[in-house]
């Protein structure tokens, strides 16, 4: 696997700068990048920016009227900014939306089977592909012809990941996979992440509020702030870090958990803003 220091970059942001409506403001200054056949983390509270990241990398800013104003972003060596997204997935890049989104009305099957609708290969590539996914997902293979709407939380997120999947991506961006789920799905879904990571082959850029387990998975890791990144390192480092455990992870020097009106004020406090 690549580590983030090497100058194999295959997603370069550069100093990004999105604006909704002509008017709002939502990143400021945005650089990341990530190392071909990593896993990078993109971490923050609620509104901080991330899911936007996600859809200036993935060309999904458009339908939402918005779009980058300043900077680029390039992946695999292609200039990507304000490029639609079925040209970003033609090159590579796709993206996992939060909240699974599957097709209710398709079967497991079909939905997984969907994911593969921009390749050219002949049927059998796919269908060994198809029968690759349950592999990776064996609760799947249980269920392949219930309809998707009747499946568990967990059973949708793994369908919408497989799905993703199915295009064969270089690089596949999750929106928060772990979001109410319960935890011992949420650590079965991110044991199949490390997986994909492994065995595919696939670098991963992943966007979570649970910092504990994304600091695990990943091998870089960047913190949003107010359409900023605030803090950026290798993984394990931020996982040490104190302010990282106090904020992110709601770990005290005295070993409990901040209340909610303490954590509220954290922002005034902070020694990296």
């Amino acid at each position: 696997m690549a580590n983030q220091t090497s100058n194999g970059k295959i997603l370069d942001v550069n100093n990004i700068e999105v604006v909704y409506n002509d008017i709002v403001q939502v990143l400021r200054g945005v650089s990341l990048s990530v190392a071909e056949g990593g896993i990078v983390s993109l971490l923050g509270t609620n509104g901080a920016g991330k899911t936007t990241t996600l859809r200036a990398i993935s060309g999904l800013l458009k339908p939402e009227n918005g779009f980058i104003k300043d900077g680029y972003v390039k992946f695999d060596g292609n200039d990507i900014t304000n490029v639609l997204g079925t040209q970003v997935v033609k090159l590579g890049a796709v993206m996992v939306p939060e909240g699974r989104r599957v097709f209710k009305h398709l079967t497991v099957d079909e939905n997984i089977r969907v994911g593969s609708i921009t390749r050219r290969e002949g049927s059998q590539s796919i269908r060994k592909d198809q029968d690759l996914m349950y592999d990776h997902f064996p609760r799947l293979a249980r269920v392949t012809n219930r309809l998707a709407g009747y499946c568990s939380g967990g059973e949708q997120q793994m369908i919408a990941i497989a799905r993703a999947l199915m295009s064969a991506p270089k690089m596949l961006m999750l929106d928060e996979p772990s979001l109410g789920l319960a935890p011992l799905l949420v650590k079965e879904i991110f044991e199949n992440i490390k997986r994909i990571n492994q065995e595919m082959d696939t670098t991963l850029l992943i966007v979570e509020q649970n910092a504990k387990i994304a600091l695990e998975v990943s091998t870089y890791a960047y913190i949003m702030e107010s359409g900023k990144i605030v803090l950026e390192g290798p993984s394990r480092e931020l996982k040490d870090n104190p302010d990282v455990k106090e904020f992110y992870m709601g770990v005290t020097q005295g070993g409990g958990r901040k209340s909610f009106k303490e954590v509220k004020s954290y922002k005034r406090r902070k020694r990296w803003m």
